[in-house]
C-alpha cells in the first residue's frame, strides 16, 4: 500500500493490461483514517472494452506508516449515485 494518502489508487494492471481504470478520485478525509471516493471502469474481456463508469467509496486505516484498506462500498450505476446524492442533499438541507 501507500504511506501517502494522495498516492492511493484503485488502478490495477495484470500482464500489462489495465483491468481497473481509475478515472478520478476525491479524498474526503485524511489522517489516521482516510476516506476516498473513486470513479472508475472495469475492463470487460468478453467485450474487449471498458464498462460503464462506476463509483466506490473506500476507507483506509494508517497503521505502521502505511494505509491499509478496511472497507468499501461500490456504487454500481449512475442511477444509484443520483439516488444517494438526492437523499444526502435532502438530509443535509
Amino acid at each position: 500500500m501507500s504511506s501517502d494518502v494522495n498516492d492511493i489508487t484503485i488502478q490495477y494492471e495484470e500482464d500489462g493490461q489495465v483491468l481497473v481504470q481509475e478515472l478520478d478520485k476525491e479524498i474526503l478525509t485524511k489522517g489516521a483514517w482516510a476516506t476516498i471516493i473513486f470513479r472508475y471502469q472495469n475492463w470487460s474481456r468478453a467485450k474487449n472494452e471498458f464498462t460503464k463508469e462506476m463509483y466506490t467509496i473506500r476507507r483506509y486505516q494508517k497503521r505502521n506508516g502505511e494505509y491499509l484498506p478496511k472497507s468499501k462500498f461500490n456504487i454500481s450505476s449512475s442511477d444509484q449515485a443520483k439516488k444517494i446524492i438526492a437523499t444526502l442533499q435532502k438530509w443535509v438541507d
